[in-house]
């Protein structure tokens, strides 16, 4: 069972507004992510909501997922990546961390990241475009103390540094997985599209 952490608790200071009610081709960008990792058919998915998370529920449809709600967000992404690891269902043997932010990654990217940690003996598995790193990330249940132990607004960037050799890493010619959504909506989302330096 490999289940899907989403982050989307974060303040979004550039955005000026909630980065997950930013809207894109009809649809928010967290509904999207939602979308492509549905359609990936990950086992579970959680989504850890933080600033202004009265506003955003409302607009998550559907009931395959599950929602928590982290006071604290304003700590930093390891909190929310915290509350979501505690989470996930128990006969979980790995943990897909995705963004909210990144609507551009595919299901299929997603799906090829599943097969290829379900395959091997990787306990890491992280996309690169262009021998970039990118998001999601997928960790096995071994390295789950270390992402709990983590501090401050990072990710898993540092154990990925750490374990090297247990880290597969799948290039894929899509920039999805390297770009967010980031500054004020002046005209469209898609004007907003960043690469992100977090997954280095």
């Amino acid at each position: 069972m490999i289940s899907a952490v989403v982050l989307a608790a974060g303040l979004s200071r550039r955005m000026g507004r909630p980065k997950p009610l930013v809207k894109l081709k009809g649809k928010t960008i967290l509904q999207h992510v939602l979308g492509n990792l549905r359609a990936s058919g990950v086992d579970e998915i959680v989504v850890v909501l933080g600033y202004k998370a009265e506003e955003i529920f409302p607009t998550l449809e559907g009931e395959d997922f599950r929602v928590v709600v982290n006071p604290d967000y304003a700590q930093g992404m390891s909190n929310s990546l915290r509350r979501g690891l505690r989470a996930v269902d128990n006969q979980a043997q790995a943990v897909l961390i995705a963004l909210g932010d990144q609507p551009r990654i595919s299901s299929g990217i997603i799906k090829l990241l599943l097969r290829k940690y379900s395959q091997g003996s990787h306990q890491i598995v992280v996309p690169t475009c262009g021998g970039r790193r990118g998001h999601p990330v997928i960790f096995g249940r071994k390295y789950w103390p270390e992402l709990l132990a983590l501090e401050g607004d990072v990710g898993g960037r540092e154990i990925l540094r750490r374990h090297g050799d247990d880290v597969l890493a799948v290039e894929v010619a899509d920039p999805g997985i390297l770009q967010d959504i980031d500054g004020p909506d002046d005209g469209g989302a898609d004007r907003n599209l960043r690469d992100h330096k977090r997954g280095e």
